[in-house]
């Protein structure tokens, strides 16, 4: 275990030493690093040259741009690759209930690349200028009726300098016989309003589409409810990002970003306010009366303020306990005139009456605890109640909150089909932004998916692999920050070496037993062989102790015989015996034969 904890503490080390050389390099203070470090700048560089044509990453697969082509039926599609805006529109307008200055509809648009493009020949549609208003629009090929195909819009935004206010959606404008592009505003009739829009930290994707009430004619616009996915980065990460709306007929949408739905529902049932009116409504008439009582607790009638309840015992009381702190100077002020002050020169008392040095804080009291008329300091009064209020008890006569009784509605309807909204015949941007360089185009609004889908294979696809074709992968990365760093080889080999040494060396590797020959070396002694060996002494002294009684009684019972005859023999030689064995006592019980004991 020691061994381990040697081997991890030394990998560690070695880390922090390259680290400390890469430093002492930048501070060229290389003739005070220690020898080790030199040996790992000597490695590093041995590295960096041996994998000098490895480490950089491979060329990058060039994509070439081609304009998309529309595989299928549309009623509108626009990828600006001709460099112009033919087709688009530009609204001469004012705004209404706006200050002339800014009323106008002046801001600029062009087609341009983006800033940052990896596709040289693919343009867009940028809304160029900032704080304007921004108006252009586009006929449609042919006018879309909702019938019995669905509708799919989508295009591409990319926020190139981010976006603080502003938004960059699209209006699908109503076929009507006032419509004149050249007059687009934001009071332009239109059936739906679909894309990003954001201000302050509101980040939204809106659909909304106006739906006309069928008993009165007039509009309203209704508006999908919010997303659940987080939008921030759609605002933020100066990407071009792929926007589509599916609107079916059975009044299913769907909401996709990068061809992932981020909101889905029913025109019916996730619309705010709801397209059909309620069939019931509180009847505007209805009163309460006068004795409905909606108080479900109330004072108890029967309670009686006690005798020794004091209203008018203050809450706080001087603390009777407090003690002047030592020193305060009771008659120094706490403030005083500035004595370095000056009437200025221009003071005219006349107009300004007498002139006072302004007060500062008096320089006395700063090393004092205190100045002026001592006060004892205020405390709870452990007395006071307050106003006395007797306890609430449940009300017998509640009778719960009042509501006006329900009445048919005068105003309801129901549209099962609010699909069926009104014909669009052009598509238009009406924006107000506070950040310029916003990027739009791949323009497609159609009745098929995958007419859809090949759309944005053929541009918005063709972007997202010329970006990832540009950027380099995890390794290339790793390899490149290498390159301006060469300290972090050092930080790469510990990284892959560490968890795969830990791994084989606490998981593949079993505990190894001693051999007998190591022990012999040692004279350590072997846990398992002592106890063995021990076991087998105590087995064989147990069976010698039955032999030697099996033979001791084999020869009890063949000098049994003898016994008798040999008995006498015997006394006589312990009697023979016994007094020497006495003389020998006598004599060892002497002083001058005993032992000195030893202290």
């Amino acid at each position: 275990m020691e061994l381990k904890w040697l081997l991890c503490v030394t990998l560690l080390v070695l880390g922090i030493l390259a680290v400390q050389a890469h430093d002492m390099d930048e501070d060229n203070d290389a003739d005070d690093v220690v020898d080790i470090e030199d040996d790992l700048d000597d490695g590093i560089e041995e590295v960096e040259e041996s994998k000098s044509e490895t480490s950089s990453p491979p060329p990058a697969p060039k994509v070439t741009y081609r304009p998309p082509v529309p595989t299928g039926e549309v009623y509108f599609v626009e990828s600006f690759d001709k460099g112009t805006l033919d087709g688009w529109i530009l609204s001469r307008a004012k705004k209404d209930d706006t200050d002339d200055e800014i009323a106008k509809y002046d801001g600029k648009w062009e087609v341009q690349d983006m800033k940052e493009t990896k596709l040289p020949g693919d343009k867009g549609l940028v809304m160029v200028t900032r704080a304007k208003h921004h108006a252009i629009s586009s006929k449609l090929s042919k006018p879309f009726v909702f019938d019995t195909k669905p509708l799919i819009i989508q295009y591409e935004v990319n926020f190139q300098n981010g976006i603080e206010c502003g938004g960059a959606y699209v209006k699908l404008l109503s076929k009507t016989p006032e419509l004149s592009l050249d007059q687009f505003h934001d009071k332009t009739p239109y059936t739906i309003m679909f894309g990003p829009d954001k201000c302050g930290e509101d980040y939204k994707l809106h659909f909304i589409f106006r739906h006309k009430n069928p008993k009165t004619g007039k509009y309203e616009e209704k508006h999908a409810k919010r997303p659940d996915a987080d939008l921030k980065t759609y605002f933020t990460d100066k990407k071009t990002h792929l926007y589509t709306l599916v609107l079916n007929p059975d009044n299913s949408f769907e909401i996709l970003v990068d061809q992932t739905v981020v909101n889905s529902g029913n025109l019916l049932n996730d619309m705010s306010p709801p397209v059909n009116p309620p069939r019931e409504i509180e009847d505007p008439n209805d009163q309460k009366p006068e004795d409905w009582d909606e108080r479900p607790k109330i004072p108890d009638p029967d309670a009686v303020k006690p005798d020794d309840w004091d209203e008018d015992a203050p809450a706080k009381i001087p603390d009777e306990n407090a003690v002047k702190p030592e020193g305060w100077l009771d008659d120094e002020p706490e403030y005083v005139a500035d004595p370095d002050a000056e009437k200025p020169e221009d003071w005219d008392e006349d107009m300004d009456g007498e002139w006072e040095a302004p007060q500062i804080a008096n320089p006395k009291c700063e090393a004092a605890p205190g100045c002026g008329t001592w006060q004892r300091p205020m405390i709870d009064n452990p007395n006071y109640k307050g106003k006395w209020k007797p306890p609430m008890i449940d009300n017998v006569n509640y009778q719960g909150i009042w509501k006006p009784r329900k009445i048919p509605n005068p105003d309801f309807f129901e549209d099962l089909e609010p699909f069926k909204m009104t014909p669009v015949s052009a598509v238009g941007l009406e924006l107000w932004s506070m950040t310029s360089d916003i990027f739009f185009d791949n323009f497609i609004i159609c009745t098929d998916r995958a007419v859809a889908d090949d759309w944005a294979s053929d541009g918005w696809g063709l972007k997202k692999a010329a970006d990832g074709a540009a950027e380099p992968g995890v390794v290339g990365q790793m390899m490149a920050a290498a390159e301006e760093r060469p300290w972090l080889w050092v930080v790469y080999i510990l990284t892959v070496a560490l968890p795969v040494f830990l791994v084989v060396l606490f998981c593949c590797s079993g505990k190894k037993q001693p051999s007998a020959a190591e022990y012999k070396k040692t004279d350590a002694p072997q846990p398992d062989v002592v106890d063995d060996e021990k076991e087998e002494e105590k087995d064989k002294g147990e069976k010698e102790e039955e032999e030697e009684d099996e033979d001791a009684n084999e020869e009890k019972l063949g000098d049994a015989d003898l016994g008798s005859a040999s008995q006498e023999e015997e006394e006589e030689e312990e009697e023979d015996r016994k007094p020497a064995s006495e003389e020998e006592e006598t004599v060892n019980r002497s002083p001058r034969n005993r032992k000195p004991r030893k202290d």
